[in-house]
């Protein structure tokens, strides 16, 4: 079985230690770098090529925002892992717009946190729908506004059988469930979820959903 190369990129010695050390007893993971900001990441990927990098957000130089961002405008972009203090934070919504699979806490027992790394290296991202919610009520008034009239004309590139899987996406369904309620195949909502995924250029089951939200898909009869 191959090891999942995990970067861990934090300012303090004493998380990327803590870290290094919940994680270097998985006989699956593989710690191949450290980095202590987030300028050095780049010049990291190239040469130890991880799977998945865990990226704090707070650092004094350049933060984990701006370096997920350069990381997933790469081809080879590694999945990356939020690691945050904060339940509900603007910064953490924006990486996961930037393409971040996901974000955990950094008081989250170590136990999560590697499952978290397996998750997101087997393709799976680390988000409850409920965390979502948190997010997206964080983000809310003007800017919101202007989003909705943004998503709302992505998602009208999306078929109507495109747009229930997106909504499910959204709900935060494994594709088994979707599929069980659209009464179609795992592998033709394995398919629908890769055309959205083309059609409207993200890269992740995350923005799927951040997107469906954004574009008041997830809303009930009656909300405003």
């Amino acid at each position: 079985m191959t090891a999942i190369r995990v970067l861990l990129v934090d300012d303090d010695p004493l998380v990327r230690a803590g870290l290094s050390f919940m994680m270097g007893g998985a006989d699956d993971i593989e710690i191949v770098g450290e980095a202590a900001d987030g300028g050095e990441v780049e010049a990291l990927v190239d040469r130890t090529r991880p799977h998945v990098v865990l990226m704090d957000i707070r650092m004094p130089t350049v933060d984990g925002l701006t370096a997920t961002e350069s990381l997933r405008r790469r081809e080879d972009a590694p999945q990356v892992v939020v690691l945050t203090t904060f339940h509900a934070d603007e910064q953490v919504l924006r990486a996961l717009r930037a393409g971040a699979a996901g974000f955990v806490l950094k008081d989250t027992p170590p136990v999560e946190i590697v499952a978290a790394v397996r998750r997101v290296a087997a393709g799976d991202p680390v988000l409850s729908p409920t965390v979502t919610r948190q997010l997206m009520a964080h983000a809310a008034g003007t800017a919101a506004d202007t989003r909705r009239t943004r998503a709302r004309e992505r998602v009208a590139d999306l078929n109507d059988r495109e747009r229930e899987v997106a909504v499910g996406v959204g709900r935060g369904l494994a594709n088994a469930d979707i599929a069980a309620e659209l009464y179609m195949s795992v592998a033709t909502v394995k398919t629908h979820v890769s055309r959205i995924l083309a059609k409207l250029g993200l890269n992740n089951r995350v923005q799927i959903a951040l997107l469906a939200h954004d574009a008041g898909l997830l809303e009930e009869p009656g909300d405003h």
